[in-house]
């Protein structure tokens, strides 16, 4: 696969410890002569230990620093334009924060296809189509990614509805049973308001599903059904702003499965969804 081992490294990258990232980084930045330097000269170059970049090769599930090296020289041979962007600078003109932005947006998708699970989303589409209810939130910005998950449900006439209010939250989380499903998105894991409501969730033994960049947050670890964002951080436009990208992308991925699980029935209320839309456009 055309850049693996780049793509491997930004989703292992939340995972890994701050001087494995500094080895991260320089990889990142400096694949050509990552391809001349010996395991001591890399360690120097980052101000780590020998040790400390072994185990970011663990991380990555090489063994040895030499394998390692002959991987990524194949990758970097097999296509000589491959590129990995620095982040967009004060100097930089219009036409190379465009390159910068999209190329990072690519790369973001691209790396989402090695950790969105397909059980995990065949399960979690299960789930939606035999809930009685289906309950979104998200606060912030992830509230907005809610938004869109919860307007393709009730086009497909599913009893689902929405919040991004920590009141409005607290009062659907009052209503969660065991025949509701409770989708929440949270590019942290860490959202005081969103691990509120998967707390009364599990007390009333209501399924929660997580959106996240974060395989180990804590809402993570509070959620029976996880689908991962992958991301990468940079100087100007945080992670959570490619997360973003991903998240809709994940959302379009249940939107489709979704129909097709529910079969040709659901076509006619899909096309009664687009007339209503229709009737408010000149």
């Amino acid at each position: 696969m055309k850049g693996q081992i780049f793509s491997l490294i930004r989703t292992k990258y939340n995972t890994l410890s701050s001087s494995q990232k500094d080895v991260a980084d320089y990889i990142l930045t400096n694949p050509d002569k990552v391809m001349m330097n010996t395991l001591n000269e890399i360690a120097a170059a980052c101000r780590v230990s020998e040790t400390t970049v072994l185990r970011f090769l663990h991380k990555l599930n090489y063994n040895s620093y030499q394998l390692f090296r002959i991987n990524l020289t194949q990758e970097l041979s097999k296509d000589n334009q491959e590129t990995v962007y620095d982040d967009v600078g004060f100097q930089d003109t219009e036409d190379e924060i465009i390159d910068k932005i999209i190329h990072s947006t690519v790369s973001s998708i691209t790396d989402s296809r090695q950790i969105i699970d397909p059980a995990s989303v065949k399960a979690v589409v299960e789930k939606i189509a035999g809930a009685r209810r289906i309950v979104v939130a998200g606060v912030g910005a992830s509230g907005f990614i809610a938004q869109d998950l919860y307007h393709k449900l009730i086009k497909l006439g599913l009893n689902a509805v929405c919040a991004n209010d920590p009141h409005i939250m607290n009062i659907l989380a009052t209503g969660l049973d065991q025949n509701t499903i409770l989708i929440l998105f949270s590019h942290s894991g860490e959202s005081r308001e969103v691990l509120d409501m998967a707390a009364i969730a599990k007390e009333r033994r209501c399924q929660v599903c997580a959106v996240t960049s974060y395989a180990k947050s804590t809402l993570a670890n509070q959620a029976g059904y996880l689908l991962c964002s992958s991301s990468r951080e940079t100087m100007f436009r945080s992670d959570a702003m490619t997360s973003r990208i991903v998240q809709m992308v994940i959302i379009d991925i249940l939107y489709v499965s979704l129909v097709i699980a529910l079969g040709d029935g659901i076509l006619p209320q899909i096309h009664s969804s687009r007339l209503a839309v229709a009737k408010n456009k000149i």
